[in-house]
């Protein structure tokens, strides 16, 4: 895809982080938008930061959990929009208990946005992007999708299998249809409200962080001593959402099939081809560097 001007654009989660940015980016490249998220006091937060680019921005608040409201989605888009070129399935949430531990409607909740939302939103679309001269599906996995940590089943289970899904849609979108571009994106640490969004209680994060130190973990070492300043700590040490954004983007117009986000995605994922079985053991030698190198400042080009 050459460019995105006047292209129509969804974006799922796109309340803040990485969809926010998703939003600013295109609609400053020209691009009209379909804005969606659970939460209105975010989507409307969004919304205000597109008012200065002159493109035309529908926003609806959506629970991507809801199959129904998916399914209607592209209606509402044609309506406002007369067309769509492109579709972001960013929303995404966690939970951060062991499978033994978690109530199975936990367990329901990161299935239904992480994976169903994904599928549900690209089966909806699909009929109206085939027929676009440019088109582009871009699905959210992570680098969980690719190396796995405890605490995290469910989590990973749903980006594994986004990945899985969405690299055969390529496959077989490349077989039938080359103007439909398929992508499958794979962040490392980036900035967002995951974590402060996250169903992991204050007595489960201390479970984990005493678990962690039993086995001096790399993940629990120094760690902060409550939930809330997990959180913070997390949204406030990971790469921009804008550059991450950017990122993106820039991976759709050179037709990436994966798209890694930031230096620890990249070496997270070089880890598990060297050492399938022990990609564990690596990840201290760059844990070090990857924190010092990363680049927590926003676009200047946002300025």
């Amino acid at each position: 895809m050459k460019s995105f001007k006047d292209k129509v654009a969804v974006i799922t989660g796109a309340g803040s982080g990485m969809g926010r940015y998703l939003a600013v980016l295109l609609a400053k490249e020209g691009a009209h938008l379909t804005i969606c998220d659970v939460n209105q006091e975010t989507l409307d937060e969004t919304k205000e930061m597109l008012r200065k680019y002159n493109v035309s921005v529908s926003s609806l608040i959506l629970d991507v959990a809801d199959k129904e409201a998916v399914e209607a989605l592209p209606q509402k888009v044609l309506d406002d929009h007369g067309k769509v070129d492109m579709v972001f399935n960013n929303a995404g949430v966690t939970t951060g208990k062991h499978f033994a531990d978690m109530e199975e409607k936990d367990w329901d909740w990161v299935m239904d946005i992480n994976l169903n939302g994904v599928i549900n939103s690209t089966r909806a679309f699909i009929p109206h992007l085939k027929n676009q001269p440019e088109a582009a599906i871009v699905n959210t996995s992570s680098i969980f999708g690719m190396v796995a940590v405890p605490g995290q089943t469910v989590y990973h289970a749903t980006k594994f299998a986004v990945r899985g899904f969405t690299e055969s849609l390529a496959l077989e979108m490349a077989e039938t249809n080359e103007n439909l571009q398929v992508h499958c994106v794979h962040p490392g640490h980036v900035g967002t409200n995951i974590v402060s969004n996250s169903r992991m209680d204050e007595e489960a994060y201390q479970e984990a962080l005493e678990e962690g130190t039993n086995r001096r973990s790399i993940f629990t070492r120094n760690q902060p001593a409550n939930l809330e300043e997990m959180a913070n700590n997390f949204k406030e040490g990971g790469m921009h959402p804008s550059k991450a954004a950017q990122i993106i983007l820039n991976g759709v117009k050179k037709n990436k099939r994966r798209i890694f986000i930031g230096l620890d995605a990249k070496l997270f994922e070089l880890s598990q081809r060297i050492f399938p079985n022990k990609y564990h053991r690596a990840w201290p030698f760059f844990m070090i560097p990857l924190m010092l190198l990363r680049d927590k400042k926003p676009l200047k080009s946002l300025d």
